[in-house]
Protein backbone atom coordinates (compact mmCIF):
# COMPACT_ATOMS: atom_id res chain seq x y z
CA UNK A 1 0.00 0.00 0.00
CA UNK A 2 1.45 3.12 -1.70
CA UNK A 3 0.11 6.88 -0.59
CA UNK A 4 -1.21 9.09 -3.55
CA UNK A 5 -2.30 11.99 -2.08
CA UNK A 6 -3.78 14.39 0.16
CA UNK A 7 -6.46 17.26 0.65
CA UNK A 8 -7.05 19.76 3.39
CA UNK A 9 -10.73 21.18 4.33
CA UNK A 10 -10.43 24.36 6.43
CA UNK A 11 -13.92 23.79 8.04
CA UNK A 12 -15.87 26.02 10.18
CA UNK A 13 -15.73 26.93 13.37
CA UNK A 14 -11.91 26.86 13.42
CA UNK A 15 -10.54 23.41 11.85
CA UNK A 16 -8.69 21.96 9.24
CA UNK A 17 -9.15 18.34 8.16
CA UNK A 18 -6.81 16.07 6.34
CA UNK A 19 -7.75 13.56 4.67
CA UNK A 20 -4.59 10.50 2.99
CA UNK A 21 -5.29 8.63 0.03
CA UNK A 22 -3.70 5.35 -0.70
CA UNK A 23 -3.64 3.24 -3.64
CA UNK A 24 -5.70 0.74 -2.35
CA UNK A 25 -8.77 3.02 -1.80
CA UNK A 26 -8.39 3.25 1.96
CA UNK A 27 -8.67 6.98 3.18
CA UNK A 28 -7.45 8.35 6.62
CA UNK A 29 -8.27 11.36 8.18
CA UNK A 30 -6.78 13.87 10.54
CA UNK A 31 -6.88 17.05 12.47
CA UNK A 32 -3.90 19.38 11.78
CA UNK A 33 -4.81 22.72 13.37
CA UNK A 34 -2.89 25.72 15.45
CA UNK A 35 -6.36 27.81 16.10
CA UNK A 36 -6.15 31.35 14.26
CA UNK A 37 -3.06 29.87 12.21
CA UNK A 38 -5.29 27.04 10.12
CA UNK A 39 -3.57 28.24 6.93
CA UNK A 40 -0.19 28.15 8.51
CA UNK A 41 -0.43 24.72 9.35
CA UNK A 42 -1.67 23.63 5.82
CA UNK A 43 1.34 24.93 4.14
CA UNK A 44 2.85 22.67 6.43
CA UNK A 45 1.09 19.92 5.92
CA UNK A 46 1.80 20.49 2.00
CA UNK A 47 5.80 20.68 2.52
CA UNK A 48 5.43 17.29 4.19
CA UNK A 49 3.81 15.11 1.46
CA UNK A 50 7.17 16.16 -0.72
CA UNK A 51 8.14 13.43 1.67
CA UNK A 52 5.15 11.31 2.19
CA UNK A 53 3.64 10.18 -1.19
CA UNK A 54 4.66 7.15 -2.79
CA UNK A 55 5.72 5.69 0.99
CA UNK A 56 3.88 2.80 3.17
CA UNK A 57 1.29 4.29 5.15
CA UNK A 58 1.83 1.90 7.80
CA UNK A 59 5.31 2.65 8.62
CA UNK A 60 3.73 5.11 11.02
CA UNK A 61 6.97 6.04 13.35
CA UNK A 62 9.44 5.90 10.56
CA UNK A 63 7.16 8.52 8.90
CA UNK A 64 7.02 10.44 12.72
CA UNK A 65 10.97 10.47 12.84
CA UNK A 66 11.48 11.68 9.75
CA UNK A 67 8.91 14.47 9.85
CA UNK A 68 9.61 15.65 13.10
CA UNK A 69 13.41 15.12 13.14
CA UNK A 70 14.49 14.91 9.81
CA UNK A 71 14.82 18.91 9.24
CA UNK A 72 17.79 21.10 10.74
CA UNK A 73 14.94 23.03 12.49
CA UNK A 74 12.55 20.84 14.85
CA UNK A 75 9.42 21.71 17.06
CA UNK A 76 7.23 24.05 17.91
CA UNK A 77 3.41 24.63 17.38
CA UNK A 78 3.42 24.42 13.46
CA UNK A 79 5.53 21.84 13.07
CA UNK A 80 4.11 19.80 15.60
CA UNK A 81 0.39 20.37 14.46
CA UNK A 82 1.22 19.37 11.61
CA UNK A 83 2.64 16.46 12.05
CA UNK A 84 -0.18 15.54 14.60
CA UNK A 85 -2.78 15.58 11.77
CA UNK A 86 -0.73 13.49 9.67
CA UNK A 87 -0.40 10.92 12.10
CA UNK A 88 -3.94 10.74 13.09
CA UNK A 89 -4.43 9.93 9.53
CA UNK A 90 -1.90 7.49 9.31
CA UNK A 91 -2.62 5.56 11.90
CA UNK A 92 -6.85 5.42 10.72
CA UNK A 93 -5.19 3.81 7.37
CA UNK A 94 -3.40 1.01 9.15
CA UNK A 95 -6.32 0.13 11.86
CA UNK A 96 -8.58 0.04 8.76
CA UNK A 97 -6.59 -1.90 6.80
CA UNK A 98 -6.60 -4.12 9.46
CA UNK A 99 -9.91 -4.04 10.60
CA UNK A 100 -9.31 -2.92 13.95
CA UNK A 101 -9.39 0.24 16.01
CA UNK A 102 -6.44 2.43 16.91
CA UNK A 103 -6.30 1.29 20.31
CA UNK A 104 -6.38 -2.18 19.57
CA UNK A 105 -3.02 -1.34 18.15
CA UNK A 106 -2.13 0.44 20.84
CA UNK A 107 -2.11 -2.68 22.89
CA UNK A 108 -5.76 -3.03 23.69
CA UNK A 109 -7.94 -1.21 25.63
CA UNK A 110 -7.90 -1.02 29.48
CA UNK A 111 -11.08 0.54 30.20
CA UNK A 112 -14.57 0.23 28.19
CA UNK A 113 -16.01 3.77 28.58
CA UNK A 114 -13.98 6.89 29.22
CA UNK A 115 -15.71 9.70 31.13
CA UNK A 116 -16.10 13.46 29.60
CA UNK A 117 -16.70 16.45 31.32
CA UNK A 118 -18.29 19.42 29.57
CA UNK A 119 -18.10 22.84 29.37
CA UNK A 120 -19.66 25.95 31.39
CA UNK A 121 -20.69 29.34 30.42
CA UNK A 122 -21.43 32.59 31.55
CA UNK A 123 -20.67 35.44 33.08
CA UNK A 124 -22.19 35.64 36.43
CA UNK A 125 -22.72 33.59 39.20
CA UNK A 126 -26.16 32.79 38.32
CA UNK A 127 -25.75 31.98 34.77
CA UNK A 128 -22.96 29.84 35.46
CA UNK A 129 -24.92 27.80 38.43
CA UNK A 130 -27.70 27.45 35.31
CA UNK A 131 -25.09 26.32 32.75
CA UNK A 132 -23.55 23.85 34.93
CA UNK A 133 -26.78 22.27 36.33
CA UNK A 134 -27.97 21.67 32.48
CA UNK A 135 -24.62 19.65 31.81
CA UNK A 136 -25.35 17.82 34.82
CA UNK A 137 -28.95 17.39 33.72
CA UNK A 138 -27.33 15.67 30.63
CA UNK A 139 -25.89 12.60 32.99
CA UNK A 140 -22.14 14.47 32.86
CA UNK A 141 -20.63 14.03 36.14
CA UNK A 142 -17.77 16.68 35.80
CA UNK A 143 -17.82 20.51 34.22
CA UNK A 144 -14.62 22.54 33.75
CA UNK A 145 -15.55 26.06 33.62
CA UNK A 146 -13.41 29.52 33.36
CA UNK A 147 -13.72 31.64 36.32
CA UNK A 148 -12.76 34.70 35.28
CA UNK A 149 -12.08 36.93 32.26
CA UNK A 150 -9.43 39.61 31.69
CA UNK A 151 -7.45 40.04 34.31
CA UNK A 152 -4.52 42.74 35.83
CA UNK A 153 -1.25 41.12 36.42
CA UNK A 154 -2.21 41.16 40.36
CA UNK A 155 -5.69 41.66 40.56
CA UNK A 156 -7.86 43.80 42.89
CA UNK A 157 -8.95 41.95 45.88
CA UNK A 158 -12.84 42.38 44.14
CA UNK A 159 -11.43 40.52 41.29
CA UNK A 160 -10.20 38.05 43.64
CA UNK A 161 -13.53 37.74 45.51
CA UNK A 162 -15.78 37.19 41.95
CA UNK A 163 -13.73 34.42 41.15
CA UNK A 164 -14.65 33.06 44.21
CA UNK A 165 -17.86 33.68 43.74
CA UNK A 166 -18.30 31.73 40.14
CA UNK A 167 -16.61 29.04 41.27
CA UNK A 168 -18.45 28.79 44.33
CA UNK A 169 -22.00 29.23 42.34
CA UNK A 170 -21.18 26.49 40.20
CA UNK A 171 -20.03 24.14 43.27
CA UNK A 172 -23.38 24.73 44.96
CA UNK A 173 -25.60 24.24 41.44
CA UNK A 174 -23.73 20.52 40.84
CA UNK A 175 -23.44 19.63 44.58
CA UNK A 176 -20.30 17.13 45.69
CA UNK A 177 -20.69 14.57 43.71
CA UNK A 178 -20.03 16.40 40.55
CA UNK A 179 -16.51 16.96 39.40
CA UNK A 180 -15.71 20.85 38.88
CA UNK A 181 -13.04 21.47 36.83
CA UNK A 182 -10.93 24.87 36.13
CA UNK A 183 -9.03 26.43 33.26
CA UNK A 184 -6.79 29.58 34.06
CA UNK A 185 -6.13 29.95 30.71
CA UNK A 186 -2.59 31.60 31.53
CA UNK A 187 -4.23 34.48 33.09
CA UNK A 188 -2.29 34.08 36.15
CA UNK A 189 1.25 35.17 37.36
CA UNK A 190 2.79 32.71 39.97
CA UNK A 191 2.34 35.17 42.60
CA UNK A 192 -1.33 35.38 41.82
CA UNK A 193 -1.73 31.90 41.69
CA UNK A 194 -0.16 31.54 45.11
CA UNK A 195 -2.47 34.12 46.40
CA UNK A 196 -5.44 32.57 44.64
CA UNK A 197 -5.59 28.93 44.88
CA UNK A 198 -5.29 28.49 48.75
CA UNK A 199 -8.85 30.65 48.87
CA UNK A 200 -10.67 27.87 46.31
CA UNK A 201 -9.18 24.82 48.39
CA UNK A 202 -12.14 24.78 49.91
CA UNK A 203 -14.64 24.20 47.50
CA UNK A 204 -12.75 21.05 45.98
CA UNK A 205 -11.43 21.83 42.17
CA UNK A 206 -10.85 18.67 40.18
CA UNK A 207 -7.57 20.24 38.53
CA UNK A 208 -6.33 23.46 37.97
CA UNK A 209 -5.50 24.16 34.56
CA UNK A 210 -2.66 26.27 32.88
CA UNK A 211 -2.73 28.74 35.94
CA UNK A 212 0.40 30.39 34.13
CA UNK A 213 1.33 30.88 30.82
CA UNK A 214 3.43 27.92 29.23
CA UNK A 215 6.71 30.50 28.92
CA UNK A 216 6.40 30.56 32.70
CA UNK A 217 6.50 26.72 33.30
CA UNK A 218 9.52 26.66 35.66
CA UNK A 219 6.95 28.49 38.22
CA UNK A 220 4.82 25.71 38.44
CA UNK A 221 7.11 24.09 41.30
CA UNK A 222 6.08 26.72 43.46
CA UNK A 223 2.54 27.00 42.42
CA UNK A 224 1.90 23.67 42.60
CA UNK A 225 4.07 23.30 46.71
CA UNK A 226 1.56 26.53 47.54
CA UNK A 227 -1.77 24.36 47.15
CA UNK A 228 -3.42 21.36 47.98
CA UNK A 229 -5.54 21.79 44.36
CA UNK A 230 -4.18 19.42 41.64
CA UNK A 231 -2.32 21.18 38.93
CA UNK A 232 -2.76 20.23 35.36
CA UNK A 233 -1.14 21.62 32.17
CA UNK A 234 -0.19 20.74 28.60
CA UNK A 235 -2.02 22.13 25.85
CA UNK A 236 0.77 24.67 25.04
CA UNK A 237 3.04 21.46 25.44
CA UNK A 238 4.41 19.94 22.40
CA UNK A 239 6.54 17.04 23.03
CA UNK A 240 7.78 14.33 25.84
CA UNK A 241 10.60 17.24 25.95
CA UNK A 242 8.34 20.00 26.90
CA UNK A 243 6.28 17.63 29.09
CA UNK A 244 9.94 16.33 31.15
CA UNK A 245 10.36 19.98 33.62
CA UNK A 246 6.70 20.21 34.54
CA UNK A 247 6.23 16.56 35.34
CA UNK A 248 8.89 16.79 37.59
CA UNK A 249 8.04 20.38 38.92
CA UNK A 250 5.16 18.15 40.59
CA UNK A 251 1.88 18.36 38.07
CA UNK A 252 -0.64 16.09 38.89
CA UNK A 253 -2.24 16.35 35.13
CA UNK A 254 -1.10 15.97 31.75
CA UNK A 255 -3.03 17.78 29.11
CA UNK A 256 -1.22 17.03 25.98
CA UNK A 257 -3.45 17.80 23.02
CA UNK A 258 -3.24 15.20 20.10
CA UNK A 259 -3.27 17.61 17.29
CA UNK A 260 -0.80 19.42 18.61
CA UNK A 261 1.41 17.32 20.35
CA UNK A 262 2.59 15.17 17.73
CA UNK A 263 -0.37 13.09 17.40
CA UNK A 264 -1.36 10.03 18.28
CA UNK A 265 2.07 8.58 18.16
CA UNK A 266 3.42 11.29 20.69
CA UNK A 267 0.82 11.72 22.70
CA UNK A 268 0.89 8.19 23.73
CA UNK A 269 4.55 8.62 24.81
CA UNK A 270 3.80 11.64 26.64
CA UNK A 271 1.32 9.37 28.33
CA UNK A 272 3.58 6.54 29.42
CA UNK A 273 6.09 9.17 30.61
CA UNK A 274 3.70 10.75 32.78
CA UNK A 275 2.37 7.39 34.31
CA UNK A 276 6.74 7.05 35.63
CA UNK A 277 5.78 10.70 37.73
CA UNK A 278 2.62 9.28 38.99
CA UNK A 279 0.90 11.70 36.86
CA UNK A 280 -2.27 11.51 35.68
CA UNK A 281 -3.67 11.79 31.59
CA UNK A 282 -6.76 14.15 30.64
CA UNK A 283 -6.33 15.23 26.95
CA UNK A 284 -6.84 18.44 25.80
CA UNK A 285 -9.48 18.49 22.61
CA UNK A 286 -11.40 22.04 22.46
CA UNK A 287 -11.21 20.58 18.25
CA UNK A 288 -13.53 18.44 15.91
CA UNK A 289 -14.74 15.07 15.56
CA UNK A 290 -11.24 14.05 14.01
CA UNK A 291 -9.22 15.18 17.39
CA UNK A 292 -11.92 13.89 19.72
CA UNK A 293 -11.82 10.58 17.93
CA UNK A 294 -8.05 10.13 18.04
CA UNK A 295 -7.92 11.03 21.77
CA UNK A 296 -10.45 8.58 22.68
CA UNK A 297 -8.51 5.90 21.16
CA UNK A 298 -5.39 6.94 23.37
CA UNK A 299 -7.90 6.93 26.27
CA UNK A 300 -8.98 2.96 25.95
CA UNK A 301 -5.93 2.23 25.87
CA UNK A 302 -3.61 4.45 28.12
CA UNK A 303 -4.10 2.95 32.19
CA UNK A 304 -3.49 6.49 33.63
CA UNK A 305 -5.90 8.14 31.95
CA UNK A 306 -8.38 10.90 34.41
CA UNK A 307 -10.90 12.46 31.91
CA UNK A 308 -11.42 13.44 28.39
CA UNK A 309 -12.00 17.24 27.33
CA UNK A 310 -14.75 17.30 24.41
CA UNK A 311 -15.91 20.78 22.82
CA UNK A 312 -19.84 20.20 22.43
CA UNK A 313 -21.13 23.34 24.19
CA UNK A 314 -17.49 25.23 24.44
CA UNK A 315 -18.70 28.42 23.05
CA UNK A 316 -16.27 28.55 20.46
CA UNK A 317 -18.96 29.14 17.09
CA UNK A 318 -21.21 26.53 16.64
CA UNK A 319 -19.36 23.58 18.07
CA UNK A 320 -22.46 21.55 17.18
CA UNK A 321 -20.48 20.95 14.01
CA UNK A 322 -18.98 18.44 15.53
CA UNK A 323 -21.30 16.11 14.91
CA UNK A 324 -22.64 17.21 11.57
CA UNK A 325 -19.57 16.07 10.17
CA UNK A 326 -20.26 12.70 11.15
CA UNK A 327 -22.09 10.51 9.24
CA UNK A 328 -23.01 8.34 11.85
CA UNK A 329 -22.74 10.36 15.26
CA UNK A 330 -23.45 7.19 17.70
CA UNK A 331 -19.71 7.02 18.32
CA UNK A 332 -20.09 10.08 20.72
CA UNK A 333 -23.31 9.14 21.96
CA UNK A 334 -22.39 9.76 25.90
CA UNK A 335 -24.12 7.42 28.37
CA UNK A 336 -24.07 8.58 32.26
CA UNK A 337 -21.18 10.42 31.43
CA UNK A 338 -19.36 8.61 29.82
CA UNK A 339 -18.51 7.53 25.89
CA UNK A 340 -18.36 3.31 25.06
CA UNK A 341 -15.31 2.26 23.56
CA UNK A 342 -15.54 2.85 20.13
CA UNK A 343 -15.18 -0.47 18.12
CA UNK A 344 -14.89 0.45 14.05
CA UNK A 345 -11.81 0.40 12.50
CA UNK A 346 -9.32 2.86 12.44
CA UNK A 347 -10.36 5.66 14.59
CA UNK A 348 -14.05 4.43 14.88
CA UNK A 349 -15.34 7.27 12.99
CA UNK A 350 -16.80 7.65 9.13
CA UNK A 351 -16.47 11.27 8.01
CA UNK A 352 -19.38 13.01 5.76
CA UNK A 353 -17.19 14.44 2.77
CA UNK A 354 -19.80 15.48 1.33
CA UNK A 355 -20.59 18.14 4.75
CA UNK A 356 -16.38 18.68 4.80
CA UNK A 357 -16.56 19.44 1.55
CA UNK A 358 -19.84 22.16 1.64
CA UNK A 359 -18.03 23.28 5.05
CA UNK A 360 -15.00 23.95 3.16
CA UNK A 361 -16.18 26.12 0.17
CA UNK A 362 -17.22 28.51 3.17
CA UNK A 363 -13.86 28.17 5.22
CA UNK A 364 -13.02 30.63 7.93
CA UNK A 365 -10.49 32.88 9.12
CA UNK A 366 -11.15 32.44 12.59
CA UNK A 367 -8.77 34.29 15.09
CA UNK A 368 -8.22 34.82 19.36
CA UNK A 369 -9.28 37.77 20.48
CA UNK A 370 -7.07 40.18 20.81
CA UNK A 371 -7.23 41.53 25.08
CA UNK A 372 -5.80 44.93 26.52
CA UNK A 373 -5.20 45.47 30.29
CA UNK A 374 -6.99 49.29 31.55
CA UNK A 375 -3.95 50.84 30.73
CA UNK A 376 -3.88 49.79 27.14
CA UNK A 377 -1.09 47.00 27.16
CA UNK A 378 -1.14 43.62 26.16
CA UNK A 379 -3.18 40.78 28.18
CA UNK A 380 -3.19 37.17 27.70
CA UNK A 381 -6.29 35.95 26.38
Amino acid sequence: MKITGYELFLVEPRWLFLRVDTDEGISGWGEPIVEGRARTVARCVEETFDHLVGQDPTRIEEHWQVIAKGGFYRGGPVLSSALAGIDQALWDITGKALGVPVHALLGGHVRDRVRIYGWVGGQTPGELADSAAGQVAKGLTAVKMNPCDQLEPLATPAAIDAIVARVAAVREAVGPECDVALDFHGRFSGAMSRRVLPLLEPLLPMFVEEPVLPEYSADLGAVARSTSIPIATGERLYSRWDFRSVMSDGIAVAQPDVSHAGGISETRRIAAMAETYDVLLAPHCPLGPIALAASLQIDFATPNFLIQEQSLGIGYGDSGGLLDYLLDPSPFTAQDGHIPRLTGPGLGITIDEDAVRTAAERGHRWLNPVWRHADGSLAPW
